[in-house]
């Protein structure tokens, strides 16, 4: 597998100034992290400063992720793919990651023709809402995949598709339902709304969709948000579970399991994709490089924004 190439000085530069602007570390961390003399980090900052590399978003492609996201293009076809510098060891790798997210909703939402984008929720497409400006895109309509209640009943904490559209004043469709019903039956009486029926019809014919992606290890968001218990999750990991899109759950082929939890979901499942419809997964971390491959093998999602570490545990992961 050939991947990093040895870094330039610009190289250098752009990676400690991320490491400084956006991981937040003190410039001896840089120089820990990266292998250099304290003095070396300090010079490399200023040279991204005076170079112009670095304003909010990085203004320079580093080499070695350049390769990652060649690599991850041709093992699984994608049709976008951003691999950002990584923070570190015990950073949180979604401050990476929320801006090229960002940066890949802001190209969409330049196109003058009239889109339907679909959003996932999650903790990763929170921050790239968050990161990205304000802008007007009333050409556009926002579409839920999934419901925005929570399990006591509150508004889903990472919900997403309300804060975008105050951003981007684009006309905006949530679910109003729970992400998860109480039984198939349940379900299946709230599937029967006229207003369910219109926002899911909406979702399916997205041209764009955005989503996280869950791991289903101990640490799984479906159970730290409360919509499995531990016993489930268990039973849930013994058939095979790997990874999870807008409460979907499938194994390690990418193929959804014929679950009872599956049954009781409101939302609209992410179907095999096409490049003409970009679904683009938004993830990092190590926890999510089993979810992340899955989705990918499958063409779940056949676009990525991810970081470096993720990058290569998913490229590895895959031979």
């Amino acid at each position: 597998m050939n991947l990093p190439v040895p870094d330039s000085t610009d190289d250098q530069a752009a990676r400690a100034a991320w490491l400084y602007y956006v991981g937040g570390l003190t410039q001896d961390q840089i120089a820990s992290e990266m292998g250099l003399s304290r003095q070396r980090a300090q010079r490399l900052v200023s040279r991204a400063v005076a170079a112009g590399l670095i304003h909010v978003r990085l203004n320079h492609h580093l080499a070695t992720c350049q390769a990652l996201e060649s690599a991850l293009r041709e093992r699984f076809s994608l049709v976008r793919c951003r691999v950002m510098p990584g923070l570190g060891p015990d950073r949180d790798p979604v401050r990476s990651i929320a801006p090229a997210a960002a940066a890949e909703m802001e190209r969409v939402l330049r196109e003058p023709r009239s889109l339907v984008i679909a959003l996932g929720t999650g903790r990763a497409l929170r921050a790239m809402a968050e990161a990205l400006g304000p802008a007007e895109a009333p050409q556009h309509r926002l579409v839920s995949l999934l419901g925005n209640i929570a399990p006591d009943g509150s508004a889903s904490y990472f919900e997403v598709i309300m804060r975008l559209a105050e951003k981007v004043r684009a006309p905006h469709y949530p679910m109003p339902v729970p992400v998860m019903a109480d039984s198939a039956e349940e379900n299946a009486a709230l599937q029967s709304l006229g207003v369910l029926h219109k926002v899911r019809d909406l979702a399916r014919t997205a041209d764009v969709t955005f989503v996280g992606i869950g791991q289903m290890s101990d640490d799984a968001p479906l159970l730290t948000d409360g919509f499995l218990t531990a016993d489930e999750l268990h039973e849930i990991q013994t058939l095979g579970a790997a990874g999870e899109v807008a409460g979907w759950i499938f194994d390690d082929s990418g193929r959804y399991l014929d679950l009872a939890i599956n049954k009781r979901l409101t939302g609209v499942r992410v179907p095999a994709t096409s490049p003409e419809r970009p679904v683009i997964g938004i993830t990092a971390g190590a926890s999510k490089v089993r979810a992340a491959t899955a989705a990918l093998r499958s063409g779940i999602i056949n676009g990525l924004v991810t970081d470096e570490p993720t990058a290569v545990g998913i490229l590895k992961l895959s031979l």
